[in-house]
């Protein structure tokens, strides 16, 4: 068995501590060696409940590194500080696994991608819907396609969330809560599944009088990703049923549509995928197991790349791209009106352009 990769996290609020107590202590390819955050409240937080000791909790990444011997940071700051923390720890010699969305900006992004290469270093982006069976079952179906072509895909995203006890949560405050937040998500999958780049999209977001999000909390948008229309609603705010947190997705074949969800507050139990070919009665697909799934499954195969020496699944460089479609669809709703993307497969410059 390799040695456990050596994990100095940075960001501890909400989110971040969620990852120390939760994930981190069920892996055996990793291990937590310190924790690091400006925020003495939050540092005390980590000690209480992820049971960090004291003398591993550290004011600044550069004494962290220091005192650890970390070879990998895990960046669960909030957005503002993903890329200056990942451009931190790369030139500090170390590999990263930031949060989503990677950065707020394109440029920005590739300077990092083009610093880990240099460096020789691992750099990841944790997009943790891509690790449940139904998202890897979907992605064999469009591949094999024994249903023919695949040729339109829509995709509902249904959720509520109120203001909480203590009050707003982050959330709550962010200027695109939806796109930025959420739909990063469902627009990687739709790369990962497609196996392609999208070609453009026409987004709209709103935001009611009565809605407690600072942004737009809800949007519609319609993607092309060349011979596959998606037809995309997005709401945090919904009345209707709520829907897990992949979404619920309907992908039209010639001969005939899946239907599937995945990812549920419990894990994998809302994995599932239903075949139903023109003229036959709908059948349950069966799912791969997976060893690790969602940020256990994140964290697994950044371990593995860095042992293995190659790229991971959901590389900063492979995530241009859904950064660039979650940028295009902000700039098509800021806009009102649609946005052409040139990736060509390989993110390059210029990728977003007002049609």
């Amino acid at each position: 068995m390799a040695q456990a990769l050596r994990v100095l996290q940075v960001g501890l609020g909400g989110w971040g501590r969620d990852w120390a107590w939760r994930v981190l202590p069920d892996l055996t390819e990793v291990e937590l060696v310190g924790c690091v955050d400006p925020d003495p409240a939050a540092l005390a937080l980590v000690q209480k409940q992820a049971k960090v000791p004291a003398e591993r909790c550290f004011a600044t990444l550069e004494s962290g590194l220091e005192a650890t011997r970390a070879e990998a940071v895990l960046v669960t700051t909030i957005l503002p500080g993903h890329a200056t923390v990942t451009r931190a720890a790369l030139e500090a010699g170390r590999h990263v696994l930031v949060e989503k969305p990677f950065t707020s900006d394109l440029a920005q992004a590739r300077a990092l991608v083009a610093l880990a290469d240099e460096r020789e270093l691992v750099l990841m982006v944790s997009q943790n819907y891509r690790f449940f069976p139904a998202v890897r079952e979907v992605r064999r179906l469009v591949s094999e396609a024994p249903l023919g072509p695949l040729h339109a895909i829509s995709i509902d995203f249904r959720q509520y969330s109120p203001v909480g006890p203590n009050g707003p949560g982050a959330h709550h405050a962010y200027a695109q809560p939806l796109l930025v937040d959420m739909s990063i998500h469902h627009f990687d999958l739709l790369r990962l599944i497609l196996g392609r780049e999208a070609d453009s999209i026409s987004c709209e977001a709103w935001n009611p009088p009565w809605s407690w999000f600072r942004g737009p909390a809800a949007a519609v948008a319609t993607i092309n990703f060349d011979s596959v229309v998606v037809s995309y609603r997005g709401s945090w705010i919904s009345a209707g049923p709520i829907t897990p947190w992949s979404g619920e997705w309907r992908m039209e074949f010639e001969d005939g549509e899946v239907l599937w969800s995945s990812r549920s507050d419990d894990a994998s139990r809302a994995d599932v995928v239903t075949v139903h070919r023109r003229g036959a009665k709908p059948v349950a697909a069966a799912l791969p197991k997976l060893r690790r799934i969602d940020r256990w499954g994140c964290l697994a195969e950044l371990a593995a790349a860095v042992r293995r020496r190659r790229q991971p699944e959901s590389s900063a460089r492979d995530n241009l791209g859904s950064l660039a479609l979650m940028l295009a669809a902000v700039e098509s709703a800021e806009r009102r009106g649609p946005v052409r993307l040139d990736l060509k497969g390989t993110v390059g410059p210029n990728d977003a352009k007002s049609a």
